[in-house]
């Protein structure tokens, strides 16, 4: 168990690393934009994957339970406008919206499987994107969709509210998460995003994965003159995906920033 689940791990490690890289550049480099050089002066405004990599967050922790972070983006945001502040924030979420929506683009593009690796990796891509991005929108602190609420407050009295708020933000979130948060607002909103797009779920682990080339060789290889060797890769992939309980294994693919 613990070997499939390393195996699992070093298979989407790129696409962690790569999609927490690019959610950070894009909340740096918006604050750049802005006037903000905090980050570039820290070295973090870079595509480079290890200025960003928190040993614990990133590595340790997602190895352990598929749960981690990267290191925040300092932003000064006492120099920046509640309009440039909810821009920054909201920067790192469309950032993985438009990296999800050019990889779907290339899956239909280059005609891509399902049932294949390179097929499958492109589908987790998708699919962890659009879970980053929706789970960072979620208006509780330290989210960035708490940011974007913060800089639509106008009077004292709500700005103060949102101060005492932010203090027990942490705690929220996690009581959030413990009483199925994630499984009943989440998951249903990452599904509606995902099943726009019109794409066959992954699989979520190297078994699955596996099990779903297996299942391609055999139907490339016995074909019928009735059905496509597309439509027989796909019938495979639904029997995985049921076998599997997507559903459930989805919910570990929690990555947050």
């Amino acid at each position: 168990m613990l070997s499939g689940r390393v195996s699992t791990f070093i298979f989407v490690l790129p696409i962690f690393l790569v999609s927490l890289t690019i959610h950070e550049y894009a909340h740096a480099w918006m604050a750049y934009r802005y006037g903000d050089d905090t980050a570039k002066r820290m070295g973090r405004l870079t595509l480079n994957p290890f200025a960003h990599i928190s040993l614990f967050g990133t590595i340790i922790l997602p190895l352990l339970v598929r749960f981690g972070w990267a290191k925040p983006i300092p932003v000064n945001f006492s120099i920046l406008t509640k309009r440039q502040i909810f821009t920054v924030a909201a920067a790192g979420p469309l950032s993985n919206i438009l990296l999800a929506l050019i990889l779907a683009v290339l899956f239909r593009m280059f005609r891509l499987e399902a049932a294949s690796l390179l097929g499958n990796f492109v589908l987790l891509a998708i699919l962890f994107n659009i879970i980053l991005a929706v789970f960072n929108l979620i208006p509780i602190p330290p989210l960035d969709g708490s940011k974007m609420v913060y800089a639509r407050l106008k009077s004292p009295e709500a700005i103060n509210a949102y101060s005492n708020f932010a203090r027990f933000g942490m705690l929220i979130l996690v009581a959030f998460l413990l009483l199925g948060g994630f499984r009943i607002i989440i998951l249903p909103l990452v599904g509606l995003f995902y099943s726009l797009l019109g794409l066959p779920l992954p699989a979520l682990t190297i078994e699955q994965i596996i099990t779903n080339s297996e299942h391609k060789n055999k139907f490339t290889k016995s074909k019928q003159t009735t059905c496509t060797c597309d439509y027989l890769c796909r019938k495979a992939q639904v029997q995985v995906e049921n076998n599997g309980k997507i559903e459930t294994g989805s919910g570990n693919m929690l990555m947050m920033t």
